[in-house]
């Protein structure tokens, strides 16, 4: 079987796994899964180890200005460690435990932690196992993966995660422009698939991924998907933060990729240029591509898309799934089967 099948089949399959799951959401009663716990009287955690932390991080920073609430996200280790400091006594809160196996050690054991508080949560899975049958509180989307690294599932449970937001929100607007997101991943694949693997045969020594407000949990995730796939030392940054020291890292064998927003394009698409000058190879996401972001860009990616910029973030992270993908297969490696790296993390606690 040729190396990366798996991955590359998954990534490039996804639009219809968000098909198959925004059916599910239109059909599931969520207001008795969730209905009894409004976010604006209750304060929702979300809880996860490595992409699903991400993921955590992606739906806490949506749940926060669709419905107009404090929500936070938190690793399951800082839960174990430190619970005084995440599940405060006095506080009404709602957990949101999220695994794509249901089996992470670390997840299982928050779950039985809450259980024994007698905290109430929901679990967030395409594989209920164990800790579905904790939680009376379950979502399990139609999403299956062979390979080892995470990719439709994230996105999958983070569009799932929104659509709660939205239907939270009454914001039946947001949920509509969630149903654009499969077409417009669909048309998009054919366009930037081909470019990406031709921008991977360029070997990198370093690799930092930028942006800003809700895109940052994104960028942290895309680092993480070519740090797996690769073998390769990607990092995270806030964009604007890059120039107070992390750019010395810049030279001609590292590549720096930003995710611009909307509201600080401007500033973010300077800081990549002046990446550029300093003699980075440079990668750029966004929905809107100006000529001279066009100009000081290796590969720039326009996504084009009718939607909040909320509701873009899944898309946003495909290219980085893909980029992983390939920079691994140049480097002779097999990103179904990353080194060291399990489908599961299981240990004894």
């Amino acid at each position: 079987m040729r190396r990366g099948i798996k991955t590359l089949g998954e990534i490039c399959r996804q639009h219809e796994d968000w098909r198959h799951c925004l059916c599910m959401l239109d059909k599931i009663d969520l207001e008795r899964l969730v209905g009894d716990r409004d976010p604006r009287n209750y304060r929702w955690v979300f809880v996860g180890c490595g992409t699903s932390f991400h993921l955590a991080q992606a739906a806490a920073d949506t749940f926060r200005p669709l419905v107009n609430f404090s929500a936070h996200a938190v690793p399951a280790s800082e839960v174990l460690l430190s619970p005084e400091l995440e599940l405060p006594a006095e506080s009404a809160i709602f957990p949101v435990l999220i695994s794509r196996s249901g089996r992470t050690s670390e997840i299982l054991q928050v779950a039985e932690l809450l259980r024994r508080r007698g905290i109430e949560f929901l679990a967030v899975t395409c594989d209920a196992n164990e800790l579905g049958q904790i939680s009376t509180r379950t979502l399990q989307l139609p999403v299956t993966e062979e390979s080892i690294v995470m990719t439709s599932s994230f996105t999958s449970m983070l569009m799932a995660l929104q659509y709660i937001a939205a239907r939270f929100a009454g914001r039946e607007d947001f949920v509509e422009a969630l149903r654009t997101l499969p077409a417009a991943l669909t048309a998009l694949l054919p366009v930037y698939s081909e470019k990406i693997e031709k921008f991977a045969e360029t070997p990198i020594a370093d690799a930092a991924f930028l942006a800003q407000g809700v895109l940052y949990p994104i960028a942290r995730e895309t680092a993480l998907k070519v740090m797996e796939s690769s073998s390769s030392y990607a990092q995270f940054f806030h964009t604007l933060e890059f120039r107070h020291g992390p750019m010395s890292i810049v030279s001609e064998g590292v590549l720096v990729g930003a995710l611009l927003s909307e509201k600080g394009y401007a500033e973010e698409a300077s800081v990549l240029c002046e990446m550029k000058q300093l003699g980075a190879r440079t990668l750029a996401i966004a929905n809107k591509i100006s000529p001279e972001v066009e100009r000081c860009s290796d590969l720039a990616i326009e996504l084009g898309l009718a939607v909040p910029e909320l509701a873009q973030l899944v898309i946003y992270l495909v290219w980085g799934q893909l980029l992983g993908v390939h920079l691994g297969l140049h480097k002779g490696l097999d990103p179904d089967y990353p080194r060291h790296l399990s489908r599961v993390v299981m240990f004894d606690w």
